[in-house]
């Protein structure tokens, strides 16, 4: 090393610290990847993403491969600077080698590289996949052998190697969903939401309750039936005989209207058209539904508790209205028009307005485990029968009961909690 002129060395030098600053991007590229981008462009048989993509398949020899050579070239490069300090400083060359070698592999090896990769890593990534392919060849026997001893040890410890596949989670879906802003519009994230909390949503949580279902009591009398059947706002009606429990079945407005052209429109020939109806476990997924739905090519059904009791009403449209949002037309109100905004910062409420709704129209935290709805919220809350004029704090917010109609709550005003007022503020 005597004989090599100190501008050689400097040279060689500043070339080991050009190496590891690329052994150090490639690392820090390859494994900043976005893997779900990655296998997209595999798809579209991007030469990069495929060798990346076959690397990554056993990162314990892709890291073997990198960390050997930034290591045997850090340890050169200090090796010569080290010689370079001596000669220049004497026997405070070790002391001053140590400081200048340590600033200059951290800066200009270390974190400018990784830090220029992890900005840009499908930049740095693909090319730089292709040299490390190269130099997997010659230095293999020394990567298996490393990897080997690494390998052996974590299993001592109890570690399995085994791949791991990089999935998502629905929480983490949402996530992504939610920074996707830049991507997807506002509706789109919005579907994309409802799709994912199909399965965290059961029936019970959207259906028609009981209460409002719109049926016909076939033992009424046959001009009533008609004009029962003249007026609905629904192309399917349930029948029934005196009480709910005792369900006929659903007539289709089209095949009354049939019989109405034939001149054969009569209560006798009406429950000949009948369909069966179709009973749903109040429990069920939405997801899960949707499925039977599709597989029993049913779009309505009644839903019924475990002792078989009649809960409510669902259509295959509610259940589409959970994805994309409102877009049928009917009776029920929409969570715009139950919700009014007032000046003060509070909110009037009507009291048959699902809770889900409040959370997801106002971004609030109601809990949803009991009851759905805000009536039956205050109910629960009171344990008692509603007084207007009664004010209650219940979950943070602060309720006042404006309105009750057959002792149940008809509206009420909410004041969000000072967090979500503060929050609110320009």
């Amino acid at each position: 090393m005597e004989t090599i002129s100190t501008q050689t060395l400097l040279l060689t030098l500043v070339g080991l610290l050009l190496i590891s600053a690329f052994f150090s991007a490639a690392e820090t590229g390859i494994m900043s990847l976005n893997r779900y981008k990655l296998r997209h462009k595999v798809k579209q048989q991007h030469r990069g993403a495929i060798r990346v993509e076959k690397m990554l398949q056993r990162p314990d020899r892709l890291l073997g491969l990198i960390l050997i050579g930034n290591n045997m070239v850090n340890i050169f490069a200090s090796s010569i600077g080290t010689l370079l300090a001596i000669r220049t400083f004497g026997d405070y060359g070790i002391a001053v080698a140590t400081t200048i070698m340590t600033f200059a592999i951290l800066v200009f090896a270390e974190v400018t590289p990784k830090t220029l990769a992890a900005l840009y890593p499908e930049r740095v990534a693909f090319p730089s996949s292709l040299l490390l392919k190269l130099l997997m060849y010659p230095l293999y026997p020394l990567v298996w052998l490393i990897n080997t001893i690494s390998n052996t040890l974590l299993e001592m410890v109890g570690i399995k190697l085994a791949r791991k596949e990089h999935s998502l989670n629905s929480d983490e879906l949402r996530t992504v969903v939610h920074e996707s802003a830049g991507q997807l519009s506002h509706a789109h994230q919005e579907m994309l939401m409802g799709v994912l909390d199909l399965e965290h949503v059961t029936i019970e949580e959207i259906m028609v309750p009981r209460a409002d279902i719109y049926a016909i009591n076939i033992n009424d009398d046959w001009k009533t039936i008609q004009r029962q059947l003249t007026n609905t706002p629904h192309t399917k009606v349930l029948l029934y005989r005196d009480s709910l429990d005792d369900a006929v079945g659903f007539i289709h407005v089209r095949d009354a209207l049939r019989l109405l052209t034939r001149e054969q429109f009569s209560k006798e020939s009406l429950l000949r058209t009948v369909h069966e109806v179709y009973f749903i476990p109040c429990g069920t997924p939405l997801g899960v539904q949707l499925v039977k739905f599709r597989r029993n090519k049913e779009r309505i059904g009644l839903v019924v508790d475990e002792y078989g009791d009649l809960r409510g009403l669902i259509t295959l449209d509610d259940i589409l209205e959970e994805i994309v949002g409102d877009f049928t037309t009917g009776l029920a109100l929409t969570p715009e028009e139950e919700i009014h905004a007032q000046e003060d910062g509070s909110y009037l409420v009507e009291g048959s307005t699902n809770l889900r709704e409040i959370n997801k129209e106002l971004d609030w935290d109601f809990s949803t485990e009991g009851p759905r709805t805000l009536n039956g919220l205050i109910l629960e809350y009171l344990e008692d029968l509603p007084r207007q004029g009664c004010r209650l704090d219940i979950e943070g917010y602060r309720l006042e009961i404006m309105a009750i109609e057959n002792n149940m709550v008809k509206l009420a005003r909410i004041e969000p909690p000072l967090r979500i007022r503060e929050k609110k503020k320009p």
